[in-house]
């Protein structure tokens, strides 16, 4: 039995404070992470996580215990990564995330030719619109929209977006297009996720609530609703521009379209960071923009 046994599993167990969930992670079965880590804790003679039905957590020795282990497993992944950037191969697994519609018309596609140029290198792409925890859920890569706030991230900039009010032309028809932003509570709006819809107004940014009877927490539904006639909506542009080109959406109130959002790639901050992510990332910024 290597003394190494059990390390990755306690450290996983710690960071996603659940066996079933650092047992996706690590693509083992729950029992035998459970086993891993009990053997650890049975070698070192003391008790590294308290475990109810609910919930795990670190004592006090387990704490120490982690922020060793970590460094521990930084420099040996680092170790062998280096060795194989040597060899000028990507290898191993990377795990990313993305939300459902962009994930799906633009970063799977960019992602699956960076597959074609690395063959070695296996890709785990969860696509959700849950703003996951990187560093718990073990993930090396997410993109992400807007402003971020998580300060044990790094950021790089791929892109950027807008958001634009359009409506169908059957709908203006029948009740005309709003002349300024005050006129948008007049009309049915059909509304997403968020419940509130910004703009740009005097120099600054102003938010709407809007009010409809048809809600969805789909970006797709919303746009098959307006296209439908349902009333107005406001989407990212990679939703619109197509409909809008095509002459099934109208733009409105286009001199109040908010600032863009930058569309941006995290991931951990790491000492080193791997070669698969950092060039996944510029992979991602030439493709995207």
């Amino acid at each position: 039995m290597s003394r190494w046994d059990g390390i990755d599993e306690f450290v996983a167990v710690a960071e996603a404070e659940s066996f079933s969930r650092a047992a996706a992670r690590l693509n083992l079965s729950t029992s035998g992470v459970s086993r891993e880590v009990a053997r650890l804790e049975d070698r070192l003679q003391t008790r590294l996580l308290y475990r109810t039905t609910r919930r795990v957590s670190l004592t006090d020795a387990g704490r120490l215990f982690l922020a060793r282990c970590r460094a521990l497993i930084q420099e040996r992944d680092l170790a062998m990564q280096l060795l194989g950037e040597d060899e000028g191969e990507l290898k191993g697994q990377l795990r990313m995330t993305c939300s459902v519609a962009y994930g799906e018309r633009y970063v799977v596609p960019a992602v699956n030719a960076f597959a074609l140029a690395h063959p070695r290198l296996s890709l785990h792409i969860e696509l959700d619109d849950i703003v996951r925890d990187l560093v718990a859920d073990g993930f090396d890569l997410a993109i992400r929209f807007g402003r971020l706030g998580d300060s044990r991230l790094i950021a790089r900039r791929l892109a950027s977006r807008t958001r634009r009010l359009c409506a169908a032309p059957a709908y203006l028809a029948k009740a005309g297009a709003p002349e300024n932003l005050a006129a948008i509570a007049d009309h049915a709006c059909v509304v997403g996720a968020s419940e509130t819809w910004t703009f740009s107004d005097a120099g600054g940014e102003t938010t709407i609530r809007p009010s409809g009877r048809w809600r969805c927490n789909s970006g797709q539904a919303v746009l098959d609703a307006a296209i439908a006639g349902l009333g107005l909506c406001q989407l990212p542009n990679f939703y619109v521009d197509g409909p809008i080109a095509a002459g099934t959406l109208v733009p409105l109130l286009e001199q109040h379209r908010p600032a863009d959002e930058g569309v941006w790639a995290v991931y951990p901050h790491l000492r080193h960071l791997p070669a698969k992510v950092r060039l996944l990332a510029e992979h991602l910024e030439a493709a995207l923009r």
